[in-house]
């Protein structure tokens, strides 16, 4: 059976093809080929527990994404976890007393952080940080505690 040029030009167009969409694909599920815009600004906030919390995860306000974790650090005197977070410059208007809590996106999802936000007149400011905060639930834990619980009362 011959090959013609033509055939082997569409073949050769088709895999390139499936190639460029798996790696669209790839980009999009690991956010690789979203970049932060210029106009941005930092806060932060200190958790007991980031959980599984990762860089590049979603910070929410509302269910919709205001901007993304850039950072996860210890802070070695309080041997906290410090998640830095990178916030489009469109969304100035979080009050200085805005609440922070990471939550799991359904039930084996990835976490992010949400946002909550205060009442005060004040604003967050590139590099302010978030005071209150609610740590990531991390469901070993809370296995962990029933599991003592129940043994407790049998005793």
């Amino acid at each position: 059976m011959q090959h013609s040029i033509k055939q082997d030009t569409l073949v050769g167009l088709f895999i390139a093809v499936g190639i460029a969409a798996l790696f669209f694909m790839a980009m999009q599920i690991s956010n690789l080929s979203t970049f932060t815009k210029e106009d941005s600004y930092t806060i932060s906030a200190a958790f007991e527990n980031s959980g599984g919390l990762k860089i590049k995860s979603p910070v929410v306000v509302g269910g919709v994404r205001i901007g993304r974790v850039i950072a996860i650090t210890l802070d070695q005197t309080k041997f906290q976890s410090i998640v830095t977070m990178k916030i489009e410059s469109q969304y100035n208007k979080l009050p200085e007393d805005t609440t922070a809590s990471i939550f799991t996106a359904g039930l084996l999802g990835e976490q992010y952080v949400s946002l909550d936000p205060g009442g005060l007149e004040d604003l967050l400011i590139n590099n302010s940080v978030i005071d209150i905060t609610q740590s990531a639930i991390v469901l070993e834990e809370i296995i962990g505690q029933f599991l003592f619980k129940s043994a407790e009362t049998k005793e």
